[in-house]
């Protein structure tokens, strides 16, 4: 029985994502990412690229190439929220499937051709996904995973592709040699001065060239190039933990600017925990000096998904790494053991002022956004991991004084 390997990939992420969230930004180019003089650009849509933009350049360069853009910083709760309602759809619709990354996925569907055939199915996956959630997504299905994700490639924006078995080195032939997976920047300059500019070339030189010029890894692109590398298919399983860093414009030292930055990771991190039916025993804070010389604390604690225990710990921690007193370049919490579960009441300590609290500040942030409803405790942080959202969105946040806080 002969393999087929989908590969789905959601088309520029988290510009759809914010283009769902408000119909504004559909024709109009969209950055994605950090906006200081240090951030890079997470993802754009495709008109910026006319430009030259593309996704991992400096924001600064961006502006710069398509001005007219709007830039966005974009929020990794909204974001993680959309990539959940793709990932569930993908559960309930394959035997067996990996989720690469936020948006891209793979599912095993050999031996389907019995029964439907994998490419009506694939294409009713397809059209469910966007039926659901109303994000744009492309797939490619071949005998592979290496040669199905180029495919997708080959299929955006927003289409399908199948390479039938047997024809997988005449679709890689000639494509350019970038587009293999595993090749990058430096292994495609040392090609090109070889005079190796597509896949077809690889495809008649010896494998013993490749693996004299490229080692072990001179084996894997020719046999990608050949359509014959076939890596497993490693099934989804729920993440273990959840981190968000904060990378400054400027390195710091101002301590009231620090512990408002963790307070609000800390709290964006609770509630993406409680959105999720999660638990954490162990928390971390990560501090990056101006050296970049990183150090971290954990600790364990009782399972939970409370701001007012997490909050206070992870400031423990904080107060505890932050010793050398020399400007700081980077912060960063985690919540990792993760189980699921819902947080108990403590019979002693919680009351139903503080338990009402926690209800009607998620529903709030559930139905607007992580960033319309937050402690004044983290006023002032400008970017946590999920960040300001659509610049459009001229509401100001709800600020909650509360003795917990």
């Amino acid at each position: 029985m002969s393999t087929s390997i989908l590969h789905l990939d959601l088309d520029t992420f988290f510009v759809s994502c914010e283009r769902l969230l408000d119909n504004r930004l559909k024709n109009r180019p969209i950055l994605v990412g950090g906006t200081g003089d240090r951030g890079v650009v997470s993802s754009c849509s495709y008109d910026t690229r006319r430009f030259g933009v593309h996704s991992g350049m400096s924001m600064k360069m961006a502006r710069r190439l398509c001005p007219e853009a709007v830039v966005i910083r974009g929020n990794a709760g909204t974001y993680m929220k959309f990539s959940d309602m793709v990932t569930e759809i993908i559960k309930e619709s394959v035997p067996v499937f990996e989720k690469a990354s936020v948006d891209e996925f793979y599912a095993d569907l050999s031996g389907m051709d019995k029964f439907f055939g994998c490419y009506k199915y694939a294409s009713e996956l397809r059209e469910k996904i966007i039926n659901e959630t109303g994000l744009p997504i492309s797939f490619g299905l071949s005998k592979n995973k290496v040669v199905s994700k180029v495919a997708t490639g080959e299929a955006k924006p927003n289409n399908q592709i199948k390479i039938d078995f047997g024809l997988e080195r005449d679709f890689l032939a000639p494509l350019s040699i970038q587009k293999i997976p595993s090749v990058g920047k430096k292994t495609y300059e040392m090609l090109s001065n070889m005079g190796v500019e597509h896949v077809k070339t690889v495809q008649q030189m010896p494998l013993e060239m490749m693996e004299s010029a490229f080692g072990i890894h001179g084996r894997t692109i020719w046999k990608r190039a050949h359509g014959l590398d076939s890596p497993p298919l490693v099934p989804f399983h729920e993440r273990k933990s959840i981190s968000s860093e904060r990378t400054f414009h400027k390195d710091t030292i101002d301590m009231e600017k620090l512990r408002t930055t963790i307070v609000a990771m800390a709290e964006s991190l609770a509630y993406r925990l409680r959105m999720g039916n999660k638990l954490t025993s162990c928390i971390s804070v990560k501090i990056r000096y101006s050296d970049y010389n990183t150090y971290t604390k954990q600790k364990r604690i009782p399972f939970t998904s409370a701001d007012h225990i997490l909050v206070p710990a992870i400031l423990e921690l904080f107060n505890a790494l932050y010793k050398r007193r020399m400007l700081i370049r980077l912060v960063g919490v985690n919540y990792s053991h993760l189980v699921g579960g819902n947080y108990q009441i403590d019979l002693f300590d919680d009351t139903e002022e503080m338990l009402s609290l926690y209800n009607a500040m998620d529903k709030i942030r559930k139905r607007f956004g992580e960033k319309y409803v937050m402690r004044a405790s983290s006023m002032g942080a400008k970017t946590i991991g999920a960040g300001m959202g659509n610049p459009f969105n001229g509401d100001p946040p709800i600020v909650l004084a509360h003795r917990n806080q």
